[in-house]
């Protein structure tokens, strides 16, 4: 293979012939994400590998003496709930050292890793006890901005649309990516208008999201995990739960507004009129009303707000879609019914390591998306493509967050 080609590889273990370089940490209030360079011991050069003489001359001044690592980006993600098991993998892996753990006298001097989320706050004196490194905190909506347009600019087929269970990649041009609407599901929903690197400003947001659905499927259903209840949603039939337009009018349409039968009139509605206990209904048909009701909700604010600012562009990220057919086609089918298909949703193949990716970035010293940029303009778009068929993801039957981009880095 090129090894200036971008490819999405399943994870691999990064003691296996490589080292740490970089580690940044995103602690949401229901996850924490990891985003770490593993650098090959093969694959180190002084000069610039992949690089035209030509871009080696456009390089900035700051990173023009150091070589460039190759090796992978790798992503992983733990319940925030169990931070002791993240902080477990990353001590085991050796994460928070480095290229520290390659020197014979590293020093003494505090080691400290980029981090945003609330979780950066609250959990700061954790990660000192127990790795003795402190969190140089970065603000999580810049993460989180800077993440998206990392991606989108960068990584080819990264965002695409999903409805009906049609799955089809968007090509992005970063010369025309600007203006976007930015919905990040996580806990809660945030809306953010983005005009460019820096340039945004959040619109909106609800406190609906992906903690409301996991937190009620808990209490209704006996799921212990938020994995566990989306595959339980896929089992469910909401229509055993909520009422539909159908169910109002005799199973007829409401043709004059453009309503079906199949529309829902009422999330959980069907529940008022029906003379049944909580223990009657089926869970997965409680998991799949809920997550249906959520979605829809999620998808009209959404709109709403796109259309407040004339933005036709709508990426949702954050961890509660996990690639979920179910979820993405709820959403994209909100959005085009509310825009009446001027508008599409559109979704990010890292959706839950925006803020991650964000605060990688934020370091100065490794010039990924310099670099990154510059292999791509000098490729054609064929050459850059991801190979599919080797991701673990739910759209081909299983879920699984944990990935790596095989990529190249300045060196410090």
């Amino acid at each position: 293979m090129d090894p200036r080609e971008l490819q999405i590889e399943a994870n691999s273990d990064p003691n296996s012939d490589t080292h740490v370089y970089h580690l940044a940490l995103d602690i949401g209030g229901s996850l924490n994400k990891l985003v770490y360079f593993t650098k090959d011991d093969d694959h180190s050069d002084d000069g610039e590998v992949g690089i035209s003489p030509r871009n080696t001359l456009e390089k900035s001044k700051a990173s023009r003496n150091h070589p460039v690592l190759k090796g992978k980006l790798n992503f992983k993600k733990f319940e925030t709930s169990k931070i002791n098991d993240c902080i477990d993998f990353i001590k085991t892996m050796k994460l928070h050292l480095g290229d520290r753990q390659q020197q014979e006298s590293p020093g003494n001097h505090p080691i400290s890793i980029k981090a945003t989320g609330g979780g950066s706050y609250k959990y700061a004196d954790l990660f000192m006890e127990r790795l003795g490194i402190t969190l140089d905190k970065e603000d999580e909506m810049d993460c989180l901005v800077a993440g998206a347009n990392f991606l989108l600019e960068v990584v080819d087929r990264e965002a695409f649309t999903y409805m009906a269970d049609h799955k089809q990649f968007v090509h992005i041009d970063k010369n025309d990516l600007y203006p976007y609407l930015l919905v990040n599901i996580g806990s809660g929903v945030g809306m953010i208008k983005v005009e460019g690197d820096g340039e945004f400003e959040r619109v909106s947001g609800t406190s609906i999201g992906g903690g409301t659905f996991w937190g009620l499927g808990k209490l209704l259903t006996k799921c212990k995990s938020f994995d566990e209840l989306l595959e339980l949603s896929y089992q469910g039939n909401n229509r055993a739960i909520d009422m539909l337009v159908g169910d109002i009018y005799g199973g007829m349409d409401y043709s004059k507004i453009g309503l079906s039968s199949t529309a829902i009139a009422s999330s959980f509605g069907k529940t008022v009129s029906d003379k049944k206990e909580r223990e009657d209904y089926k869970p997965e048909d409680i998991a799949r009303s809920l997550l249906r009701m959520i979605s829809n909700n999620i998808g009209q604010i959404s709109y709403l707000n796109a259309l407040r600012f004339g933005l036709k562009r709508i990426f949702f990220g954050g961890f509660f879609i996990r690639r979920h057919p179910f979820t993405m086609d709820t959403l994209s089918v909100a959005v085009n019914f509310w825009s009446k298909g001027e508008a599409k949703a559109m979704f990010l193949r890292h959706e839950g390591f925006l803020g991650a990716v964000g605060a990688f970035m934020s370091s100065d010293k490794h010039g990924l998306k310099e670099l990154l940029i510059k292999q791509v303009a000098q490729q054609s778009p064929t050459k850059l493509s991801f190979s599919v068929d080797k991701i673990r993801s739910p759209l081909d039957g299983e879920l699984n967050g944990d990935e790596s981009i095989e990529c190249s880095v300045y060196a410090a």
